[in-house]
C-alpha cells in the first residue's frame, strides 16, 4: 500500500507538470558575445585595440607582400634579350613598368652597367636590402602583440580575483553569486587574451614566411642577372 500511494504521488506530480502553462517554464538566460565582452571588465579595452592593430597590419602587410610577390615570369627573358641585343634603355623600361622589388633592384643594377661587376652587384644588394626592410615593415609589432595580448589577459585574471575577495570581504560571507562576477572577468579576459596573442603569433609567422620566398627570388634573379652581365667576357 505504501509503494502504490508513492507511485500515486509521483504520478499525479508528472501529470501536474503536464498541464504546466508553457511560459510558466523557468527560463534560460542566453549570453551574447557583447555580454561576455562587457563582463571581461576594462581589460576588454585594451585588448581590443591590440586586436584592431593586429589585424590592420595583418592584412597591410599580407596584401602588399602578395603584389611584391607577383613578378611576371617573361620579366628576366625580356630583360636578357634587351640587354644581348643592347638595348639596355629598353630593358630599363621593362623595369619601370612592372614596379615591383625585383624590378626596382634589376634596374639599379641595369643603370650601373658599364661600372665594374662588383659595383654593380653592391648597388643591387644595397636596393634588395632596402626593398627587404620596406616589406617588413611594421610586422615585428605583431610579435609584440603576440607577447603583450596573453600577459594583459592575466592582469585581467589577477583583476578578477581581487574583485571576488573584495565583494567577499564586504558581504562577510561567501556565496555564487559574488564569486561569479570576478570568475566572469577573470576567465573571458584570460581567453580573450590567448585568442589574440594566437592569431598575432600565426599571423607573423605566416607575413614572415612570405617575406622569405620574396627575398630568395630576388637573390635568385640577382644572382642570373649578375651572370648575365658577365657572359660576354667568359
Amino acid at each position: 500500500m505504501f509503494l502504490l500511494q508513492i507511485t500515486d504521488s509521483a504520478q499525479r506530480v508528472v501529470d501536474s507538470m503536464r498541464n504546466m502553462p508553457i511560459n510558466t517554464l523557468p527560463k534560460q538566460e542566453s549570453l551574447s558575445l557583447m555580454d561576455l565582452v562587457a563582463k571581461g571588465g576594462w581589460v576588454m579595452i585594451p585588448l581590443a585595440i591590440l586586436l584592431f592593430l593586429a589585424l590592420f597590419i595583418f592584412f597591410e602587410r599580407y596584401f602588399t607582400i602578395r603584389k611584391a610577390n607577383k613578378t611576371e615570369s617573361s620579366l628576366m627573358i625580356q630583360i636578357r634579350q634587351y640587354i644581348l641585343s643592347g638595348n639596355v634603355d629598353a630593358a630599363i623600361s621593362v623595369c619601370k613598368n612592372n614596379n615591383t622589388p625585383i624590378a626596382r633592384m634589376l634596374q639599379k643594377g641595369l643603370v650601373r652597367i658599364g661600372k665594374p661587376i662588383k659595383e654593380i652587384e653592391g648597388s643591387i644588394e644595397n636596393v634588395g636590402k632596402l626593398e627587404v626592410s620596406k616589406l617588413e615593415k611594421n610586422i615585428n609589432i605583431l610579435g609584440i602583440i603576440a607577447g603583450i595580448a596573453p600577459m594583459l589577459g592575466f592582469v585581467g585574471t589577477i583583476s578578477g580575483v581581487i574583485r571576488i575577495f573584495y565583494n567577499i570581504s564586504l558581504a562577510g560571507e561567501i556565496n555564487i553569486g559574488l564569486v561569479s562576477g570576478g570568475l566572469y572577468e577573470k576567465m573571458i579576459t584570460s581567453a580573450a587574451g590567448l585568442i589574440i596573442g594566437i592569431f598575432a603569433y600565426i599571423g607573423h609567422h605566416i607575413l614572415t614566411m612570405m617575406v622569405d620566398r620574396v627575398i630568395l627570388k630576388m637573390e635568385t634573379d640577382a644572382i642570373d642577372f649578375i651572370d648575365l652581365l658577365e657572359e660576354p667576357t667568359r
